[in-house]
């Protein structure tokens, strides 16, 4: 198969969709790997890397559309990437199609076959494909947020770890999965007072009895959210919903009962933000201020770190990836239930019945095209 992977054009975003250790299986496997110039750099992989894996260098992302097969990607394809998709092409990327309805209505129409590394599923119901960047997510966002807490950025002007004498940061987190297990590590790991917010009694019960004395837990009853975000000075929305929209869990008209200047950090803002104030926003300006709480809400947050990021998403992805190559799409995901389940749009039907209700639009189980 012809295997193209082509720069990433988002915003700040460095991350590459194939590692060269990547390539060099792929190539191993029989298989024809193209990888447009540059599309490493970002992550530390120059093109001399990928050519001693075996692939081949061409200069535009139109090369790479017009002759892949399977075009390997890590952010949701752009507009103008959109335009050269073509039917019965192969897209493998991250989609996060719920709360974009003009990226689903133009991969619906171009006829290719995209798969989501978000919505692909594990034996134990987990996402092995999102849970690494849901990792460098949540271990960014205690990050992200405590500068943002400072006064120059228009924060509280709180130290996350406070001094002796002064009390540290209050974080909540709302949402006990792998974004906000590994949000709240890092906060408590910065001398923070954390408390991690969840519905379910057997995750808070897992998070007490391994972190009891790091971090606190709280059921995430609507009042008692209230309750606490009124204290908090960093708020970590860390829910989700696979493929389908992220639920509102803050409304504008409770900002007000907020501490001025308090840090919301939006990691669900892919699927639409879980803060009704959210709007996405890039690296290169990352946080604006809502009725005197400051909302940090980049869309692409592991692309800060591009190198841990396209290393910890590779080894996850690249055995997906060499099956799609190695049997073809409709043979992988018949192989594999779990990978089927990633199977978000095939020539011009939906196939996430979670998009469907997102967007009100009719919608199929991947089984009903496999």
């Amino acid at each position: 198969m012809k295997i193209g992977c082509p720069t990433e054009i988002k915003a700040q975003e460095y991350r590459v969709g194939l590692t060269p250790t990547a390539a060099a299986e792929a190539v191993a496997h029989g298989h024809e790997v193209a990888v447009q110039s540059g599309a490493g750099v970002g992550a530390g992989y120059p093109d001399a890397d990928y050519e001693a894996a075996g692939a081949r260098i061409v200069g535009t992302a139109e090369e790479i559309f017009d002759a892949a097969e399977l075009v390997v990607k890590v952010k949701e394809p752009q507009a103008n990437e959109r335009k050269m998709l073509s039917e019965g092409q192969i897209l493998f990327t991250y989609l996060h199609l719920a709360p974009d309805r003009a990226q689903t209505d133009d991969l619906v129409a171009s006829g290719a076959t995209c798969i989501a590394y978000e919505t692909v599923t594990d034996r134990s119901g987990g996402l092995p494909l999102l849970a690494p960047m849901s990792e460098v997510a949540g271990r960014l966002a205690p990050q992200a947020g405590a500068y943002t807490l400072q006064k120059a950025n228009g924060g509280r002007g709180v130290l996350m770890g406070g001094v002796p004498g002064v009390f540290p940061a209050r974080v909540v987190v709302i949402g006990g999965g792998v974004v906000g297990l590994n949000a709240a590590r890092v906060a408590a790991g910065m001398g923070a007072n954390v408390i991690v917010l969840d519905r379910s009694l057997p995750r808070l019960r897992y998070i007490d009895d391994i972190y009891g004395s790091t971090f606190k837990t709280a059921y995430a009853s609507a009042t008692g959210t209230a309750e606490l975000i009124a204290e908090a000075d960093m708020v970590v929305g860390a829910v989700l919903i696979p493929g389908a929209a992220a639920p509102k869990l803050i409304m504008r008209e409770q900002l007000a009962s907020m501490q001025p200047g308090a840090v919301l950090v939006d990691v669900a803002i892919d699927q639409g933000g879980c803060f009704e104030t959210s709007k996405p926003t890039t690296h290169q300006d990352p946080s604006f201020e809502v009725d005197g709480i400051m909302h940090y809400c980049v869309a692409n947050m592991p692309g800060a770190v591009p190198r841990t990021s396209t290393q910890a998403l590779g080894h996850a992805t690249m055995p997906f990836m060499l099956d799609i190559a190695d049997k073809g799409w409709k043979q992988a995901c018949q192989d594999d239930p779990h990978l089927a389940a990633g199977l978000n749009v095939h020539a011009g039907t939906l196939t996430n019945l979670a998009v469907g209700r997102a967007q009100d639009r009719e919608a199929v189980e991947p089984t009903a095209v496999l």
